[in-house]
């Protein structure tokens, strides 16, 4: 693994980071060939920003990219951009540009990106916290071709979850929707097995603050027209048929959960609640719609709740 080289350029300009790294392809052999998107990852603070680097670099192993982290700072401060630059070590197979936005700068974050954006490529947005409530009218996020939230950090998770198909585009997608990746292959897998009888009503519990449970049911409601209830407690999620009801659960913070069927003995699953990079890597995969991601936003209006938030 090539050393990490780290640059601090403080209280500078877009052009003369720019410059420094037009100065390091030269002298240090750091390109930019082979990298096939740019991530623009816009944080609420520096303290946030380290976090999503981790991510992001991780991710970037399976997709090679220009990491630009956008670093919110005082909007009542003085006018300011401090920067730094990433490449190689623990940088993966990124190149992570991090700047620091005082001032004004805050209220032109598409400003300050544009310059650093890789030609002939992608552009994905990531809000690892506090997106905005339209994405696509975001001015970040009027460059990306997807726009990725996470409805999991979110002040009221279960509500701000509710309010993302109101603003959908093509081209949004949220963690909480990866995060269920796993959960859908297994009840997709089970709903497939014999008796094959229609689905007369399912059951989706958890914790409240878990928006992932809210796209699991809206997913379900979409895909069996059924009736589908969204209640509060174990984690657990129950089909009913006439005659063989299915159940997966898991603890809270478990990482084996039990399959049971109707007469059947109980299975383990290996079913790990999924780590933020896992779910940023799988969105990277795909920059055209999700369509079926829409469409479970849309089954959260079907779905019953045990409480009104």
């Amino acid at each position: 693994m090539a050393a990490a080289v780290i640059i601090d350029i403080p209280d500078t300009t877009t052009g003369a980071v720019t410059k420094r790294l037009v100065q390091l392809r030269e002298s240090n052999g750091v390109i930019t060939m082979g990298r096939v998107l740019t991530l623009v990852v816009c944080t609420l603070d520096s303290s946030e920003a380290e976090g999503a680097i981790d991510a992001a670099n991780d991710a970037s192993r399976e997709h090679p990219c220009r990491v630009v982290v956008l670093a919110r700072g005082d909007r009542s401060a003085e006018t300011r951009l401090d920067a730094q630059i990433r490449v190689g070590g623990d940088a993966g197979a990124a190149e992570v540009i991090v700047l620091r936005l005082q001032g004004q700068l805050v209220n032109h974050e598409s400003s300050v990106v544009i310059p650093f954006l890789l030609p002939d490529t992608p552009v994905v947005a990531w809000w690892p916290r506090g997106a905005p409530e339209f994405p696509s009218k975001d001015s970040v996020g009027r460059l990306a071709a997807r726009r990725i939230t996470d409805a999991t950090f979110a002040r009221d998770p279960q509500a701000t979850i509710k309010k993302r198909h109101g603003s959908y585009a093509p081209g949004d997608s949220d963690l909480a929707w990866s995060r269920i990746t796993y959960w859908r292959a297994l009840l997709a897998a089970a709903m497939d097995e014999a008796p094959h009888e229609p689905v007369q009503s399912v059951t989706v519990s958890g914790l409240r603050e878990e928006p992932a449970l809210d796209m699991l049911a809206g997913w379900l409601a979409r895909r069996l027209d059924c009736p589908v209830y969204r209640k509060t407690g174990d984690l657990v999620v129950e089909l009913h048929r006439p005659t063989v009801s299915i159940a997966i659960a898991r603890p809270q913070t478990g990482v084996t959960a039990t399959l049971t069927r109707t007469g059947e003995p109980e299975q383990r699953i290996a079913l790990a609640r999924r780590e933020t990079r896992d779910c940023l890597a799988e969105e990277l995969r795909r920059l055209d719609a999700d369509e079926i991601y829409a469409e479970a936003l849309a089954g959260i209006e079907r779905v019953t709740y045990d409480h009104q938030p």
